[in-house]
Protein backbone atom coordinates (compact mmCIF):
# COMPACT_ATOMS: atom_id res chain seq x y z
CA UNK A 1 0.00 0.00 0.00
CA UNK A 2 1.23 3.72 -0.65
CA UNK A 3 1.75 5.82 1.70
CA UNK A 4 0.07 8.46 0.31
CA UNK A 5 1.09 12.47 1.67
CA UNK A 6 -2.00 14.05 1.16
CA UNK A 7 -0.74 17.55 1.39
CA UNK A 8 1.05 16.71 -2.04
CA UNK A 9 -2.14 15.31 -3.17
CA UNK A 10 -3.89 18.32 -2.69
CA UNK A 11 -0.98 20.06 -4.93
CA UNK A 12 -1.14 17.86 -7.35
CA UNK A 13 -4.95 18.48 -7.36
CA UNK A 14 -4.60 21.98 -7.70
CA UNK A 15 -2.05 22.54 -10.40
CA UNK A 16 -4.42 19.59 -12.65
CA UNK A 17 -7.27 21.52 -11.88
CA UNK A 18 -6.64 25.61 -12.27
CA UNK A 19 -7.00 25.87 -15.64
CA UNK A 20 -8.36 28.43 -17.85
CA UNK A 21 -7.05 30.64 -14.27
CA UNK A 22 -3.91 31.73 -14.05
CA UNK A 23 -2.04 30.49 -10.73
CA UNK A 24 1.76 31.62 -9.39
CA UNK A 25 3.15 29.18 -12.37
CA UNK A 26 0.91 28.81 -15.43
CA UNK A 27 -1.48 30.62 -17.46
CA UNK A 28 -3.52 29.23 -20.11
CA UNK A 29 -3.65 30.28 -24.15
CA UNK A 30 -5.43 29.71 -26.82
CA UNK A 31 -4.77 29.44 -30.49
CA UNK A 32 -6.98 28.70 -33.53
CA UNK A 33 -5.24 26.05 -36.02
CA UNK A 34 -6.31 25.18 -38.91
CA UNK A 35 -10.23 25.75 -37.88
CA UNK A 36 -9.71 24.61 -34.38
CA UNK A 37 -9.29 26.41 -31.41
CA UNK A 38 -6.56 25.04 -28.97
CA UNK A 39 -5.78 25.60 -25.65
CA UNK A 40 -2.65 24.95 -23.67
CA UNK A 41 -0.80 26.03 -20.59
CA UNK A 42 2.14 28.02 -20.19
CA UNK A 43 4.88 29.23 -18.07
CA UNK A 44 3.83 32.95 -16.65
CA UNK A 45 7.88 34.08 -16.69
CA UNK A 46 9.83 31.85 -18.67
CA UNK A 47 13.08 30.56 -17.53
CA UNK A 48 15.79 30.73 -20.16
CA UNK A 49 16.17 27.74 -22.69
CA UNK A 50 14.57 25.71 -24.81
CA UNK A 51 10.73 25.08 -24.20
CA UNK A 52 9.61 21.40 -23.11
CA UNK A 53 6.38 20.77 -24.84
CA UNK A 54 4.04 17.86 -22.63
CA UNK A 55 1.98 15.87 -24.93
CA UNK A 56 -1.22 13.93 -23.30
CA UNK A 57 -2.19 10.32 -23.47
CA UNK A 58 -5.61 8.70 -24.49
CA UNK A 59 -8.79 10.47 -23.43
CA UNK A 60 -6.86 12.56 -21.00
CA UNK A 61 -5.52 16.42 -21.56
CA UNK A 62 -2.94 18.96 -20.05
CA UNK A 63 -4.36 18.18 -16.76
CA UNK A 64 -2.41 14.87 -14.68
CA UNK A 65 0.41 16.64 -16.54
CA UNK A 66 0.57 19.95 -14.69
CA UNK A 67 2.78 17.77 -11.65
CA UNK A 68 5.67 17.45 -13.50
CA UNK A 69 5.06 20.47 -15.52
CA UNK A 70 5.39 22.66 -12.27
CA UNK A 71 8.98 20.36 -11.82
CA UNK A 72 9.98 21.37 -15.39
CA UNK A 73 9.31 25.18 -15.28
CA UNK A 74 11.93 25.59 -12.27
CA UNK A 75 14.12 25.23 -15.32
CA UNK A 76 12.46 25.30 -18.71
CA UNK A 77 9.69 27.07 -20.40
CA UNK A 78 7.15 24.85 -20.38
CA UNK A 79 4.14 24.31 -22.65
CA UNK A 80 1.33 21.57 -21.74
CA UNK A 81 -1.21 21.12 -24.92
CA UNK A 82 -4.86 19.65 -25.00
CA UNK A 83 -4.62 18.25 -28.47
CA UNK A 84 -7.57 18.89 -31.07
CA UNK A 85 -10.70 16.67 -28.99
CA UNK A 86 -9.38 16.75 -25.43
CA UNK A 87 -9.36 19.21 -22.46
CA UNK A 88 -10.09 22.49 -23.07
CA UNK A 89 -9.08 22.50 -27.09
CA UNK A 90 -11.79 22.21 -29.20
CA UNK A 91 -13.01 19.66 -31.28
CA UNK A 92 -12.44 18.39 -34.94
CA UNK A 93 -15.59 16.57 -36.39
CA UNK A 94 -13.98 13.11 -36.29
CA UNK A 95 -11.03 11.88 -33.89
CA UNK A 96 -7.53 12.39 -35.78
CA UNK A 97 -4.76 9.54 -36.35
CA UNK A 98 -1.35 10.11 -35.07
CA UNK A 99 -0.17 11.57 -37.94
CA UNK A 100 -2.46 14.21 -37.96
CA UNK A 101 -2.44 14.86 -34.39
CA UNK A 102 1.45 15.41 -34.62
CA UNK A 103 0.56 17.60 -37.65
CA UNK A 104 -1.72 19.65 -35.68
CA UNK A 105 1.29 20.01 -33.13
CA UNK A 106 3.82 20.97 -35.96
CA UNK A 107 1.49 23.61 -37.62
CA UNK A 108 0.63 25.01 -33.70
CA UNK A 109 4.28 25.59 -33.22
CA UNK A 110 4.87 27.35 -36.02
CA UNK A 111 1.58 29.11 -35.29
CA UNK A 112 3.10 30.51 -32.55
CA UNK A 113 6.35 30.61 -33.12
CA UNK A 114 7.49 28.33 -30.19
CA UNK A 115 10.02 25.26 -32.40
CA UNK A 116 12.11 24.04 -31.92
CA UNK A 117 11.54 22.58 -28.52
CA UNK A 118 11.80 19.39 -26.46
CA UNK A 119 8.75 17.29 -26.54
CA UNK A 120 7.75 14.40 -23.60
CA UNK A 121 4.83 12.25 -23.91
CA UNK A 122 2.87 10.02 -21.80
CA UNK A 123 1.66 6.59 -23.05
CA UNK A 124 -0.66 7.71 -26.26
CA UNK A 125 1.65 10.61 -26.27
CA UNK A 126 4.55 9.13 -26.50
CA UNK A 127 3.31 7.80 -29.56
CA UNK A 128 2.32 11.24 -30.82
CA UNK A 129 5.28 12.64 -29.75
CA UNK A 130 7.45 9.72 -31.68
CA UNK A 131 5.39 10.76 -34.92
CA UNK A 132 6.58 14.77 -34.34
CA UNK A 133 10.03 13.59 -33.90
CA UNK A 134 9.73 11.54 -37.27
CA UNK A 135 7.70 13.67 -39.45
CA UNK A 136 8.65 17.15 -38.32
CA UNK A 137 12.28 16.55 -37.61
CA UNK A 138 13.57 20.01 -37.41
CA UNK A 139 10.69 21.10 -34.60
CA UNK A 140 12.14 18.68 -31.94
CA UNK A 141 15.63 18.68 -30.57
CA UNK A 142 15.10 15.79 -27.58
CA UNK A 143 12.26 13.76 -26.79
CA UNK A 144 11.21 12.01 -23.53
CA UNK A 145 8.79 8.89 -24.10
CA UNK A 146 7.04 7.85 -20.42
CA UNK A 147 5.31 4.35 -20.32
CA UNK A 148 5.10 4.57 -24.20
CA UNK A 149 2.15 2.45 -25.76
CA UNK A 150 0.84 0.34 -27.77
CA UNK A 151 3.34 -3.31 -26.80
CA UNK A 152 2.27 -5.28 -29.75
CA UNK A 153 2.38 -8.45 -27.01
CA UNK A 154 -1.45 -6.75 -25.63
CA UNK A 155 -2.90 -6.53 -29.27
CA UNK A 156 -6.21 -5.62 -28.27
CA UNK A 157 -8.64 -3.35 -25.85
CA UNK A 158 -9.56 -5.85 -23.78
CA UNK A 159 -5.60 -6.70 -23.13
CA UNK A 160 -4.58 -3.31 -23.12
CA UNK A 161 -7.30 -2.57 -20.78
CA UNK A 162 -6.78 -4.93 -18.03
CA UNK A 163 -2.66 -3.89 -17.63
CA UNK A 164 -4.16 -0.66 -17.13
CA UNK A 165 -6.44 -1.82 -14.55
CA UNK A 166 -3.30 -3.58 -13.02
CA UNK A 167 -1.28 -0.79 -12.44
CA UNK A 168 -4.74 1.40 -10.32
CA UNK A 169 -3.54 0.54 -7.16
CA UNK A 170 -0.28 2.73 -7.40
CA UNK A 171 -1.88 5.76 -8.94
CA UNK A 172 -2.56 8.74 -7.17
CA UNK A 173 -6.43 8.18 -6.37
CA UNK A 174 -6.45 11.90 -6.76
CA UNK A 175 -6.42 11.78 -10.04
CA UNK A 176 -9.70 10.00 -10.85
CA UNK A 177 -11.70 13.11 -10.62
CA UNK A 178 -8.96 14.63 -13.34
CA UNK A 179 -9.44 11.81 -15.53
CA UNK A 180 -13.72 11.39 -15.43
CA UNK A 181 -13.58 15.58 -15.95
CA UNK A 182 -11.13 14.78 -19.10
CA UNK A 183 -13.13 12.05 -20.27
CA UNK A 184 -16.42 14.35 -20.56
CA UNK A 185 -14.46 16.23 -22.20
CA UNK A 186 -13.83 14.04 -24.76
CA UNK A 187 -16.46 11.71 -25.21
CA UNK A 188 -17.18 8.77 -25.13
CA UNK A 189 -17.11 8.10 -28.64
CA UNK A 190 -14.19 10.40 -28.83
CA UNK A 191 -11.68 8.52 -26.13
CA UNK A 192 -13.23 4.95 -27.69
CA UNK A 193 -11.90 5.92 -31.42
CA UNK A 194 -8.81 7.41 -30.44
CA UNK A 195 -8.00 3.74 -28.58
CA UNK A 196 -8.20 2.24 -32.00
CA UNK A 197 -6.29 5.18 -33.61
CA UNK A 198 -3.24 3.86 -30.86
CA UNK A 199 -3.63 0.21 -31.46
CA UNK A 200 -3.34 0.70 -35.21
CA UNK A 201 -0.33 2.78 -34.90
CA UNK A 202 3.19 1.36 -34.24
CA UNK A 203 5.88 3.30 -32.62
CA UNK A 204 8.41 0.72 -33.78
CA UNK A 205 8.31 1.30 -36.82
CA UNK A 206 8.65 5.12 -36.54
CA UNK A 207 11.12 4.96 -34.25
CA UNK A 208 14.01 4.01 -36.37
CA UNK A 209 13.22 7.16 -38.53
CA UNK A 210 14.10 9.24 -35.21
CA UNK A 211 17.47 11.36 -35.07
CA UNK A 212 16.69 13.56 -32.12
CA UNK A 213 18.11 11.89 -28.11
CA UNK A 214 15.54 10.02 -26.71
CA UNK A 215 15.20 8.91 -23.48
CA UNK A 216 12.23 5.90 -22.71
CA UNK A 217 11.10 5.40 -18.96
CA UNK A 218 8.81 3.00 -17.54
CA UNK A 219 7.93 2.77 -13.69
CA UNK A 220 9.04 0.94 -11.57
CA UNK A 221 5.27 -0.50 -10.85
CA UNK A 222 4.39 0.13 -14.53
CA UNK A 223 1.50 -2.55 -15.45
CA UNK A 224 1.45 -0.58 -19.08
CA UNK A 225 4.70 -0.67 -20.66
CA UNK A 226 6.89 -3.66 -19.47
CA UNK A 227 10.49 -3.67 -19.29
CA UNK A 228 10.66 -6.39 -22.35
CA UNK A 229 8.57 -3.77 -24.54
CA UNK A 230 11.36 -0.99 -23.37
CA UNK A 231 14.25 -3.09 -24.41
CA UNK A 232 12.62 -3.24 -27.38
CA UNK A 233 12.19 -0.12 -28.27
CA UNK A 234 15.95 0.56 -27.07
CA UNK A 235 17.43 -1.19 -29.54
CA UNK A 236 15.50 0.74 -32.39
CA UNK A 237 17.25 3.57 -31.74
CA UNK A 238 20.33 5.12 -33.08
CA UNK A 239 20.60 7.48 -29.62
CA UNK A 240 18.78 6.27 -26.81
CA UNK A 241 18.73 6.48 -23.14
CA UNK A 242 16.81 4.41 -20.39
CA UNK A 243 15.56 4.17 -17.01
CA UNK A 244 13.21 2.81 -14.69
CA UNK A 245 11.34 5.82 -12.29
CA UNK A 246 11.34 5.04 -8.51
CA UNK A 247 8.18 3.83 -7.50
CA UNK A 248 6.68 5.03 -10.31
CA UNK A 249 2.95 3.93 -11.90
CA UNK A 250 2.27 4.48 -15.59
CA UNK A 251 0.85 8.41 -15.01
CA UNK A 252 4.39 9.18 -13.45
CA UNK A 253 3.39 12.77 -14.42
CA UNK A 254 1.25 13.23 -11.71
CA UNK A 255 1.66 10.62 -8.71
CA UNK A 256 5.80 10.66 -9.19
CA UNK A 257 6.52 14.10 -10.69
CA UNK A 258 9.38 14.58 -8.51
CA UNK A 259 10.77 10.91 -9.47
CA UNK A 260 10.77 11.08 -13.23
CA UNK A 261 12.07 14.61 -13.18
CA UNK A 262 15.16 14.00 -11.60
CA UNK A 263 15.62 11.77 -14.48
CA UNK A 264 14.21 13.83 -17.37
CA UNK A 265 15.96 17.44 -16.24
CA UNK A 266 19.18 16.11 -16.80
CA UNK A 267 18.71 14.84 -19.98
CA UNK A 268 17.42 18.14 -21.26
CA UNK A 269 19.95 19.77 -19.82
CA UNK A 270 22.27 17.49 -21.71
CA UNK A 271 20.29 17.43 -24.94
CA UNK A 272 17.76 20.53 -25.19
CA UNK A 273 19.85 23.21 -26.51
CA UNK A 274 20.43 21.69 -29.75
Amino acid sequence: MRDWNWRRMRERHRLAAAAPRPDAQFESRFARVDGVRLHWRATREDPPGTPVLLVHGMAVSHRYLMPLAARLAERFPVRALDMPGFGLSGAPDAPADVSALAKWIAVWLNTVEEGPVAVLGNSFGAQVATALAEEHPALVRSLVLVGPTMDPAYPTKLRQTWHWLRGLPSEDPGQLPVILRDLADAGLRRAWRTFDIALDDQIDLRLPNVRAPVLITRGAKEAVASQRWIRELDRLLPQADTAVVPGAPHDATYTTPDELAALVLPFFDRTAAG
